[in-house]
């Protein structure tokens, strides 16, 4: 989720937010944020972190470290990089405008303003490319693959279509772009690996997916039929097997992601020779004798299983995870809920096991150095108040920290985490 929809957080909502593994969860609120851990969620929620006073928007944490990336209502210009459990700020940034999103992976740090984005190293938290002068963005929409060996990140190349820019993090250059819908971007998420990623438009009635090395289409399912739905939540599965879309609906759609391999389409000829048969000839058919609009409904997979959530209206946050040996399927609520199901192996209905609130943390401990609040500077960076100034008066010389960034830790600080 990001800052530009949290109304949620003015009314006294959360933001809700998995980690880039789906084994920790972030809750932002209007007192501070919290942390969780996802290892037993079928019957408790383990606390790992809160921090008290702050009224945060964005919290991004890096897979299980203790690196946090946190945004508050206060200065919503400013992003703060700390380590959680020593209770200390690496860093801090200025931008020139609101942080609509923040996405980390081991080796980038991407922030997501309006009209551009600003790709750090992780290592060393520098800028080490601006991309400038994109398509209004106003939901801060982007997504950053987890995987470093395809360190992707994408971004919505046009305001008025469906077009899906692939940018290469790491070699810092274009890859491809997507024509992936007729209307604007509402979603986009990249599958664990990052060879894969799944769209969809604002219209919400069809999901897709692409592969990112040659942009061409994989799959595309139709999660229904309603014009007013808007899609808050796209998610590969952590074993990529399968997909999950949560919208302001009540239901949380999974569709299957059935790769076929030569050998299962060998074993499977002789049995499905005459439906293979039927399947072609009407596939063929459809096309002359219906508009492509409604043969698209015929060839769109539909959705392999679905889950049914108390209260529709909300946005959610929807991740697929194997835990305890299990298939899980969590959704997190704007309204302070998680919500634990089963995802049936046939296929069907998942059955709700447990319902977690999050809105009653009460504060951990004191005295230990994880329980100590991390306030927000109010001072701006050296050299300016903009970004731009920040980052012209940085590169004058060497010896001066990061662009734009103020830095509260020791580098050696800094070293000692990366390496956890």
């Amino acid at each position: 989720m990001s800052l530009s929809s949290r109304a949620d957080i003015d009314a006294g909502g959360f933001f809700v937010n998995f980690n880039q593994d789906c084994t920790s969860l972030a809750v932002g609120s209007k007192s501070g944020y919290s942390l969780f851990s996802l290892n037993s969620v079928d019957s408790t929620l383990d606390q790992i972190y809160n921090s008290y006073g702050e009224d945060i928007c964005l919290v991004e944490r890096l897979f299980s470290s203790s690196l946090v990336a946190v945004v508050s209502l206060n200065a919503p210009r400013k992003l703060k990089v700390c380590h959680f459990k020593k209770g200390t700020e690496i860093c801090n940034y200025s931008y020139s405008n609101t942080i609509l999103a923040v996405k980390l992976n081991r080796s980038r740090l991407v922030v997501c303003l309006e009209e551009s984005l600003y790709i750090h190293n992780i290592r060393d938290m520098k800028v080490v490319h601006t991309i400038r002068d994109t398509p209004p963005n106003t939901t801060g929409l982007c997504a950053l693959a987890s995987d470093s060996d395809h360190c992707y990140l994408a971004y919505p190349g046009s305001a008025t279509v469906g077009e899906v820019q692939i940018f290469d993090a790491v070699n810092l250059h274009a890859k491809t772009m997507i024509p992936a819908h007729d209307s604007p971007l509402a979603a986009i998420a990249f599958s664990q690996m990052g060879t894969e990623v799944a769209t969809a438009s604002e219209k919400g009635t069809v999901i897709r997916v692409f592969s990112v090395n040659d942009g061409s289409k994989l799959f595309e399912f139709r999660r229904g039929v309603k014009r007013c739905v808007s899609i808050a939540s796209l998610a590969f599965s952590t074993c990529s097997k399968y997909l999950c879309c949560s919208s302001n609906t009540e239901t949380v759609h999974i569709f299957k992601l059935e790769r076929s391999s030569p050998e299962n389409n060998d074993d499977q000829s002789g049995k499905d020779h005459w439906m293979g048969y039927i399947s072609k000839a009407v596939s063929s058919y459809l096309p002359l004798a219906l508009p492509s609009q409604v043969t698209d409904v015929f060839t769109q997979g539909r959705a392999f299983a679905s889950a049914v959530l108390p209260v529709a209206g909300l946005r959610h946050s929807c991740v697929i995870n194997i835990i305890q040996k299990s298939m899980r399927l969590l959704v997190a609520s704007q309204d302070g809920y998680l919500y634990v199901y089963q995802l049936p192996t046939e296929g069907g209905e998942c059955q709700l096991i447990k319902k977690h609130d999050l809105r009653s943390v009460e504060p951990m401990a004191t005295g230990r150095p994880e329980s100590l609040p991390i306030g927000v500077p109010t001072s701006s960076p050296a050299g300016g108040g903009s970004y731009a100034s920040a980052v012209k008066n940085a590169s004058a010389t060497t010896a001066a920290p990061a662009p734009g960034a103020s830095s509260a830790g020791s580098n050696e600080d800094d070293q000692q985490h990366h390496q956890q």
